[in-house]
């Protein structure tokens, strides 16, 4: 069966066949996500917003629920799209304001240039750099710890 599910603020409908996650429709409609932790629901790269049809979904699991409770920008209605599979129909999902960085090729390109967006944070969401403000080396150097981390992190979680 194909279920129908819109992307704001795009205004996108997708069509995804049953038990497909939201991080489908996100790949099929060239949204670019980290995906630090390869869809396995401990990074909160692909965190959206359910603003419709939260019981066409999957139930929350508990690393879904652990990992939501780890960002800021979390509220009722968030959900992680690798976790969340579309099981019905009504399904709409808005995606968080601002910018994730995540590529260290462009990270150095942003010093010294004011953000267009929102910058958050790739692991808590939270906002580094507001809309219009610059963009400073420290908080390069912070996203590149970051990124040391999440990738020390699941390299010793897929030896377990």
């Amino acid at each position: 069966m194909v279920k129908t599910v819109r992307l704001d603020p795009f205004g996108t409908n997708t069509a995804i066949a049953t038990n497909t996650n939201l991080l489908s429709v996100l790949m099929k409609n060239d949204v670019e996500v980290t995906q630090e932790c390869g869809g396995r629901g401990i990074c909160a790269t692909c965190h959206v917003y359910i603003r419709q049809g939260e019981d066409s979904l999957s139930p929350l699991t508990k690393r879904e629920q652990r990992t939501l409770g780890s960002i800021t920008s979390c509220n009722v209605n968030s959900r992680l799209a690798c976790q969340a599979r579309v099981i019905g129909e009504g399904v709409i999902v808005e995606l968080p304001a601002g910018m994730y960085i995540s590529q260290d090729d462009d990270i150095e390109d942003l010093i010294g240039r004011r953000a267009q967006s929102n910058l958050l944070h790739p692991l808590s969401g939270q906002v580094l750099v507001e809309e219009g403000k610059l963009i400073t080396r420290s908080v390069i150097a912070q996203l590149q710890t970051t990124q040391s981390q999440v990738k020390d992190f699941l390299s010793k979680s897929e030896s377990i």
